[in-house]
């Protein structure tokens, strides 16, 4: 990123309903914050956070704030959906195609979705046809390979350096995240999967190198 590029907008969704096992949500999000405000580029990145969101929460937020990078941490069931509460308190799943086409109707502004939850690559694959970089799980991942993947993710995105990193930025983030849980001693390096959007070609706009080049798997 140069002096020149636009402030980008991160809205951060966290649910971890009663029913669900309990997760470090807001040690993730607090170590997220902390990440970027120490950054050089601190000053190019909003956080919007909203804890214990209910899928109508979803929709009011992304209408509210408008942001560029979408961030989910919770519960995944598979090919389920998405494990959040409902107005009564109790667990309600949410599709891939429910997320997807809510997404997709802000396919101009948002760049990448991160769903932080195990079992998510359904969901990712379907998001993954309107939205041009999109990350899931494809297995459980533990909360605190969870929580290294995304600190570590954001602390890529605001480091990046055109001149250096070949790159784009969240192939780049993307790349340093999944380094971040080995560096933690913990495993599921390989569980994360990036996504992208059918004939993307981002050429335009960087040089991209196949993550393939640097050991890493790229799901299509």
């Amino acid at each position: 990123m140069t002096s020149h590029t636009p402030v980008k907008k991160i809205l951060i969704l966290a649910a971890n309903p009663k029913q669900t096992l309990q997760l470090r949500l807001d040690t993730e999000v607090r170590d997220i914050k902390e990440g970027l405000q120490l950054a050089q580029k601190r000053d190019k990145f909003i956080v919007q956070q909203e804890l214990a969101v209910r899928p109508r929460d979803i929709r009011r937020a992304v209408l509210n704030f408008r942001p560029n990078i979408i961030h989910f941490s919770g519960h995944g069931s598979g090919h389920t959906g998405l494990i959040f509460e409902d107005e009564t308190g109790q667990t309600q799943l949410v599709t891939g195609k429910a997320l997807a086409d809510l997404f997709g109707q802000f396919a101009k502004q948002v760049e990448c979705v991160l769903l932080n939850a195990c079992y998510s690559e359904e969901q990712a694959q379907a998001i993954a046809q309107h939205i041009d970089y999109v990350i899931g799980m494809n297995a459980v991942i533990e909360d605190k390979a969870a929580i290294e993947f995304a600190v570590g993710f954001y602390d890529g995105l605001a480091s990046y350096n055109p001149e250096y990193d070949e790159v784009s930025p969240i192939e780049f983030a993307f790349n340093i995240a999944r380094t971040a849980i080995g560096m933690a001693g913990v495993s599921g390096d390989s569980i994360p999967i990036l996504k992208k959007k059918p004939n993307f070609n981002e050429s335009n706009k960087l040089k991209v190198n196949p993550l393939k080049a640097h050991g890493y798997l790229m799901a299509p």
